[in-house]
């Protein structure tokens, strides 16, 4: 029987194949690098997963519902189980490492995906609702995939491998929601509903995603660094060296807030635009396009954008987010219903704004936490991040209803300049 891994994922019995990355630093970078490799083909299955919720979800409910008002119940549902699964991934991860925690999270939300297809096609609006709370594994699992690449990264590395983990998912991602009408058609071949056909795409890519990393990520790059982490401990003599291999809490308050903020503002906007484009003639393929270069601009310019932060710091990239959000929201609320340029325009900037601060947040977070306590940390703060989204999403639809669209963008916008004064508030406590 094989020895039991404690709470940072390691075994108590290191065996020799562990003892030989933490002795070499060259091995550590090799296996740095196929980490990525493993990651990035992954993350191109779990974005398309991804993309399905957020391109029909709205309209799935809208038209199982009869009512508008509702219309971001299925964004908050799928996002509120992304906040559970945050929790049981970043557990799961913790104690037995990133690929049976990350493989367990696809896998169940590839079931879930599956249990909304069911429910569309038997018109089922409790199996609908619980479903979209399975599917949440699946977003919360692809959001997680990014700290797997940064296990192994260096101080100077981090926002770059943070940046290659978010960019590969943008292939998925945005071939999901341009595959709206061939998945409808596809669908409606099968006799299911037309709407329920890119959750059969999702439930697809979220079962490969998962087997992808289950059979692939070996070694386990989190149980790789938890046994470097305990071996340099071990080396450290003087108690106050000792004392910095501690997580900076006032480092992963700033990262969550910006990524509460990031994702409250962006989900919310987004959740409505899909009903807002429907309700003044728009088609199925315009949905999905604008969505398409949405997500694109979520996740494309994650190169560029990491290297950003590794240059000119976290604190100055956040300042560009709440900046950038604001823009977006602007042009959401005086773009004209009928034109699809300037929506596109809208919905692009929101999503690049959404990209700075995630990768911004994401890692202060790294900088924050050390390895024998990072991914239950990293889940908690998902946690958080996920209810923000679930929050933003469910109450877009009531508060269009009583105000307008151009309302709750606006109200997005001013939200999103609340990431100003947070970084004042580091400043000023960190002299």
């Amino acid at each position: 029987m094989s020895p039991k891994p404690d709470d940072s994922g390691v075994n108590n019995n290191q065996s020799d194949w562990i003892k030989s990355y933490v002795d070499s630093p060259e091995k550590q970078q090799q296996l740095y690098r196929r980490t990525l490799w493993i990651v990035v083909i992954s993350q191109i299955f779990g974005g398309a997963g991804l993309a399905a919720g957020i391109t029909v979800g709205a309209l799935l409910a809208q038209d199982m519902l009869g009512t508008d008002s509702f219309a971001g119940v299925p964004v908050a549902l799928f996002t509120l189980g992304s906040a559970g699964a945050a929790l049981v991934v970043g557990r799961l991860s913790q104690r037995y490492g990133r690929r049976f925690g990350l493989a367990t999270g696809f896998l169940a939300g590839g079931i879930g995906a599956i249990g909304v297809v069911i429910a569309a096609l038997t018109n089922n609006i409790y199996l609908l609702f619980a479903s979209l709370l399975i599917y949440g594994f699946g977003t919360a699992t692809n959001l997680q995939a990014r700290y797997a690449g940064t296990d192994l990264a260096t101080s100077k590395q981090r926002g770059t491998a943070i940046s290659i983990a978010m960019v590969s998912t943008t292939l998925g991602a945005v071939a999901g929601p341009n595959l709206v009408g061939v998945m409808g058609k596809f669908a409606t071949s099968l006799g299911v509903p037309a709407l329920s056909g890119p959750f059969i795409l999702a439930a697809a890519t979220y079962i490969v995603a998962g087997l992808v990393l289950l059979v692939y990520l070996r070694p386990d790059p989190l149980v790789v660094a938890n046994a470097i982490a305990d071996a340099q401990i071990k080396n450290v003599s003087n108690l106050v060296d000792t004392t910095s291999h501690t997580n900076n809490n006032r480092g992963i308050v700033l990262g969550a807030t910006v990524m509460v903020i990031t994702q409250m503002v962006m989900v919310a906007i987004m959740t409505m635009t899909t009903v807002h484009m429907r309700h003044h003639g728009h088609g199925l393929d315009e949905v999905g396009m604008v969505i398409g270069l949405h997500v694109a601009a979520m996740y494309l310019p994650s190169l560029v954008t990491g290297v950003l932060v590794d240059k000119f710091g976290r604190m100055v990239m956040t300042i560009a987010a709440g900046a950038t959000l604001m823009a977006a929201a602007i042009v959401a609320a005086v773009a004209p219903a009928d034109s699809m340029l300037v929506l596109i325009i809208a919905l692009v900037l929101l999503g690049l704004g959404w990209n700075f601060g995630l990768i911004c947040g994401t890692a202060l977070i790294v900088d924050s936490t050390h390895p024998t306590a990072r991914a239950k940390t990293q889940g908690k703060v998902d946690v958080l991040v996920a209810l923000a989204g679930a929050t933003g999403g469910g109450f877009s639809g009531m508060f269009v209803a009583l105000t307008s669209y151009s309302t709750l963008s606006l109200v997005g916008g001013f939200l999103s300049l609340l990431l100003i004064p947070v970084v004042i508030w580091s400043r000023n406590h960190t002299k």
